[in-house]
């Protein structure tokens, strides 16, 4: 048994489409402890979202293991929520109904639910919208509503992948904000995917930087810089620095490959 929420020991992920075959994950060896905060960080292309739906075994690895709490994945679990870009709501329920489905699927006592579903209603500013239905929602307000969802069914892991890439920047940081009120609160462990130096820096304990294609571990960097943090402060600046040369690299790796693959067409 991992002693960690998260152990991923040697990953590798193969896509083949006919006789073309496509390295997305290469070697990956991560472990993750409970209650980290864990960014994936990197350009497109370089693995961010294969590695989290591994995790959250929608597509297994091709090799390797994962481990979630103490079991191998092999396929999704209620130990492992997970929170997309697409807000993924039921356009037919309220607010409320969306936040109950999983309770209701897991035939929760009724007043369980209702407790439930009010404190998180509450604890994301959503009381006042409870019977309001997603059309009638802002982005942000959709995204708090799919993340109460998850917080119902009270997974230890949360994976989040790029949930507010869509949002305005001011949208963004109040979420990201609310986002680590709830996680010092619960205590949970995230694993959260981003395409965005400052986010990653701004929330997470931990940075891993992904290389373009195949993806590997490209540098494993623990953000020391004290909470709340400042994106003006020099430490926060310092380290957005040494990111965006990391993150550059892989981007000109993308384009070459591009540039590479248009000269074969």
């Amino acid at each position: 048994m991992s002693a960690s929420p998260i152990c991923i020991k040697e990953v590798n992920k193969v896509f083949r489409t006919g006789e073309r075959e496509l390295i997305a994950l290469k070697d990956i060896d991560l472990e993750i402890p409970s209650g980290q905060f864990t960014c994936l960080l990197g350009p497109s292309g370089c693995g961010k979202s294969t590695l989290l739906n591994a995790v959250a075994g929608f597509a297994l690895p091709t090799s390797g293991s994962i481990v979630a709490n103490g079991g191998e994945v092999t396929g999704p679990g209620p130990d492992r929520g997970m929170v997309f870009q697409e807000y993924a709501l039921f356009p037919w329920m309220t607010v409320e109904e969306n936040v109950a489905f999983g309770l209701r699927i897991k035939r929760t006592d009724k007043g369980a639910i209702e407790a439930t579903v009010g404190k998180l209603l509450g604890m994301l500013s959503l009381s006042d919208f409870r019977k309001r239905y997603p059309k009638d929602l802002s982005g942000g307000m959709r995204q708090r509503v799919a993340i109460a969802r998850v917080l119902a069914l009270d997974s230890p892991v949360m994976l989040m992948d790029e949930p507010f890439g869509a949002l305005d920047a001011l949208t963004r940081r109040n979420l990201q904000d609310e986002l680590l009120r709830i996680w010092a609160e619960l205590k949970k462990t995230i694993i959260f995917v981003t395409h965005s130096i400052e986010e990653a820096i701004y929330l997470a304990d931990r940075i891993v930087v992904m290389t373009y294609r195949p993806g590997t571990v490209k540098r494993d960097i623990t953000v020391r810089l004290p909470r709340p943090r400042d994106p003006s402060a020099p430490g926060f600046n310092a380290l957005k620095r040494e990111l965006g040369q990391l993150v550059m690299e892989e981007q000109q790796r993308h384009h070459t490959d591009e540039l590479r693959m248009a000269a074969v067409d």
